[in-house]
């Protein structure tokens, strides 16, 4: 055992177990749900939400130096070449950690901006695209050999400050003891996401668990592109695009956004959309669009917007790109959970 493992407590190390093969462990990351609680006891910690994309790296001896899986399991190391060098670079040489992969500008996530690095596959073209990337790191999944999940989560997170170093552009993501309404003011104020509110002796779960709570500054989730409008005007590629999401397998109906794209990306979508081109509307619902372009659900987008109105479309939407690391049929209607009792 490791001198960091050395150094549980018994009853800690009684939690952990041998490692699977890191591919195995790093498929079904932990994820957060959509809650509007603001209130929280003194088991809780809080970090700064990223507006990124989700990824898990993996060294282990005697294999590939460095592997970069996405949230939907996609091997990405050509897509961010640098952070694969930085991992492979460190002192450590076998372990899993969770984290999100961003481009800042400003200070602030762009994820319009890291729009030009997701889904190109030749390491020198995504270089060259200027766009630097930062790898936020937040959890320790496996550690010379030992699966760690099962450890408190300030145990991963004091674990993984010490098992890796980290220089640009490898960060850790710091965390807040205390939070609620009046720190997510601050985050919002900042400019930020949100906060992630996490129990801070829970267990990594690999799915959806109310031991992350995503807390929004404002409404914002994924849906799938089921069709288009055609452009009117000087506008190229498409009007608006149609959005859906799922429920019991039934692509819903959304509405449409208009509004959010460059050039690049009008032209862009709208290729992808013409080879995805059917002649039947993916949709459960009527879509009261004269000459609408169906396609085929395949393109998963990220949008932010106001609210849900009455009949369930949505209300001044906002295009921000396309989401590379996201099965549509996990696109679900987010709603904020339910009130839960609060820790003390």
């Amino acid at each position: 055992m490791s001198s960091l493992l050395d150094g549980l407590s018994a009853e800690q190390r009684r939690l952990l177990s041998d490692a699977p093969p890191g591919a195995e462990l790093a498929a079904a990351p932990m994820l957060a749900q959509l809650s509007d609680r603001r209130e929280f006891g003194t088991d809780w910690i809080f970090e700064r939400k990223l507006d990124g994309v989700r990824a898990l790296a993996v060294r282990q001896p005697g294999a590939e130096p460095v592997r970069l899986f996405s949230r939907s399991g996609q091997n990405i190391n050509s897509t961010y070449p640098e952070l694969v060098d930085v991992l492979g670079a460190q002192s450590c040489a076998d372990f899993t950690v969770d984290g999100e992969i961003v481009a800042f500008s400003h200070g602030r996530t762009d994820f319009s901006r890291l729009q030009r690095r997701m889904g190109l596959t030749d390491p020198r073209r995504a270089l060259a695209t200027g766009v630097a990337v930062t790898y936020c790191l937040f959890d320790l999944l496996a550690l010379d050999g030992y699966q760690t999940t099962k450890l408190p989560l300030r145990v991963r997170k004091s674990l993984l400050l010490r098992a890796l170093d980290f220089r640009e552009p490898l960060r850790l993501t710091t965390h807040r003891n205390q939070g609620g309404q009046d720190l997510l003011d601050q985050a919002c104020s900042r400019g930020w996401e949100g906060l992630i509110a996490k129990r801070a002796q829970g267990r990594y779960r690999p799915r959806r668990s109310p031991d992350w709570l995503k807390l929004k500054c404002a409404r914002g989730q994924e849906f799938v592109i089921g069709g288009f409008t055609e452009p009117s005007g000087s506008r190229t590629g498409f009007g608006a695009l149609l959005l859906g999401y799922y429920e019991h397998d039934q692509l819903r109906y959304a509405g449409k956004v208009g509004t959010g794209y460059t050039e690049a990306m009008l032209r862009t979508v709208r290729a992808r959309l013409d080879d995805l081109a059917t002649t039947a509307a993916p949709f459960a619902d009527p879509v009261r669009e004269r000459h609408a372009h169906w396609a085929r659900p395949e393109l998963v987008a990220q949008l932010a917007f106001t609210e849900w109105t009455r009949d369930g479309m949505l209300r001044h939407p906002r295009f921000l790109g396309l989401r590379e690391d996201k099965d549509p049929r996990e696109v679900v209607r987010e709603e904020p959970a339910k009130e839960q009792r609060i820790s003390r």
